[in-house]
């Protein structure tokens, strides 16, 4: 295990490195207690010359390597834990580095399809896009005596060990702030690491990149506006993701868009609605939809790529998304207020009419202002804002929501600044409201419960029997006593005594739990 004296040498390297960048001189004094005041004048001296232009922020953890870029782009989507401020600046973190060589892409790529390179595609030309976890060449391929091109995205030698490490800095930083501070834990910043370290393990396979596009293909194959790279299974592994190559416009690139007439109102609204789409009928959303992942091709539809990061969300946290924003559409503040109690998201010893009254006053000035004023992103930034003096624990899929939904409504004004967001959004929610909480969702939802029971049922007969077995075992074990193998006795032999009784009271505990599942059969 690593010592925490390693830990603190390398996350004083860190440190060293933001006060050569100028971070600490945004931190106001006024807000450190006196000893942190001391480091922080001790910073500023070691500043470098011309550290105060530019994003500080950005260059440090650029500077610091893939590890702590992603932990900056991650720490963007989670407002709430870092402030609104420093999210946005985070927004503009770019995750660009130097690539790595053509020799090294190659030789990866040989050794991850097991073949010579040759052998798997007709030519491999330079990448074309470098990251902090991998790097992205075109290349092409032979089907049919046709060459077709193709995208290869390329894991960067020995980035997973890198990021083990700097990853286990950061939890030993988040565990010791827990221990410490109460706001530390409300934040539940362990989980805040958790949940980026299972991102990132996720990224890291790109077999599991290659799913999400595989299974958001599925979802959206009859979208009129929206499509996804087709995946190349023959052609990618745990290191190595092969997909059709897209040619269309970069919604980042404004001038072809231009040049091609392209219906821009159109474009936003295309963007909003993909994305609300997908976030209520699926539950699965591209969780990175900044305009250099999005492209428009030939026939008029969005084309996302690289799905390294993408969003879930269950039917609850989906009802919860869709009632809140029709409530606000037609002012049911009430109603607003209750999805989140019933949601299970704020305590049931705060007053429903109390919430109610908070959110009214988030909703209320949005009926003040023009269509194009009315940002819905913003909405929900001040809804979880405002759920924070009501105990509302951080929902980390919520704030993935929310950060991405900020992404999306600013590449839809981009396109249109007085796009009515509430007007294009209003049908897509509709219809999932009508569909899963009308009537006929209702059906489905009874009939799916009914299906539900009727396992629940099945499996009650074999319960039943496991527990009467229980109870009989049980109830020799009073009469003769627990009676074991010589091997078994052999073993408690070397065990030490006190590990040996609270195996026997682990024991009971099971035994007395199987009791109590037969006793509530009985009573069903």
């Amino acid at each position: 295990m690593i010592s925490a004296a390693t830990h603190i040498a390398r996350l004083v390297r860190a440190a060293y490195v933001f006060a050569r960048e100028g971070v600490f001189g945004v931190v106001d004094p006024g807000l450190v207690p006196p000893p942190g005041q001391l480091a922080l004048r001790l910073a500023r001296l070691i500043e470098r010359p011309g550290a105060k232009a530019g994003p500080r922020l950005s260059r440090a953890l650029t500077r610091l390597g893939p590890a702590y870029l992603k932990l900056g782009q991650f720490l963007a989507t989670r407002p709430d834990v870092v402030g609104v401020a420093m999210a946005r600046d985070l927004e503009s973190l770019q995750d660009r580095l130097p690539p790595f060589s053509q020799g090294e892409a190659e030789a990866v790529i040989a050794a991850s399809l097991e073949r010579p390179l040759a052998q798997a595609f007709v030519s491999l030309g330079p990448p074309v896009a470098a990251a902090s976890i991998a790097q992205v060449h075109r290349g092409e391929v032979e089907r049919n005596g046709v060459r077709q091109p193709v995208a290869v995205k390329v894991l960067r030698p020995n980035v997973a060990s890198r990021f083990r490490r700097d990853l286990s800095d950061f939890f030993f930083v988040a565990r010791n702030a827990e221990a410490h501070s109460a706001e530390a834990r409300r934040l539940r910043l362990i989980e805040v690491i958790n949940t980026m370290s299972r991102s990132v393990a996720m990224e890291m396979d790109l077999r599991l990149e290659a799913a999400a596009l595989s299974e958001m293909a599925e979802n959206t194959r009859d979208d009129p506006d929206f499509r996804v790279p087709v995946v190349d299974w023959d052609r990618t592994t745990h290191n190595v993701l092969t997909m059709e190559w897209i040619d269309g416009i970069a919604l980042n690139d404004h001038a072809r868009l231009a040049a091609a007439q392209v219906d821009l109102p159109d474009l936003g609204r295309k963007v909003i609605q993909s994305f609300l789409r997908h976030a209520l009928r699926d539950g699965f959303f591209h969780a990175d939809m900044h305009p250099g992942n999005l492209f428009l091709d030939d026939s008029g539809r969005l084309v996302a790529v690289d799905f390294g990061i993408m969003g879930r969300l269950g039917l609850k946290e989906r009802r919860f998304l869709a009632e809140i924003l029709l409530g606000f559409i037609t002012r049911d503040y009430r109603r607003v207020a209750e999805v989140h109690f019933e949601a299970g998201y704020v305590p049931g010893h705060h007053s429903v009419e109390n919430f109610a009254q908070a959110i009214r006053a988030i909703g209320e000035p949005i009926h003040n202002r023009t269509a194009e004023e009315i940002s819905m992103a913003k909405l929900l930034t001040l809804l979880l804002e405002v759920t924070g003096l009501f105990d509302m624990q951080t929902r980390p899929e919520l704030i993935l929501l929310q950060k991405t939904m900020v992404v999306v409504e600013g590449v839809a004004r981009g396109f249109d600044p007085k796009l009515d967001i509430w007007k294009v959004a209003d049908p897509v929610v509709r219809e999932w409201i009508e569909r899963n909480l009308g009537p006929l969702g209702r059906i489905e939802g009874a009939m799916s419960g009914a299906g539900e029971l009727g396992r629940v049922m099945t499996g009650v007969p074999a319960i039943a029997s496991r527990a009467v077995a229980v109870i009989e075992h049980m109830e020799k074990m009073t009469r003769e006593g627990l009676t074991l193998s010589p091997e078994t006795i052999a073993a408690l032999g070397r065990a030490e005594g006190r590990k040996s009784r609270w195996r026997t009271v682990a024991l009971w505990i099971i035994a007395a739990t199987f009791i109590g599942i037969l006793i509530a059969i009985r009573q069903l």
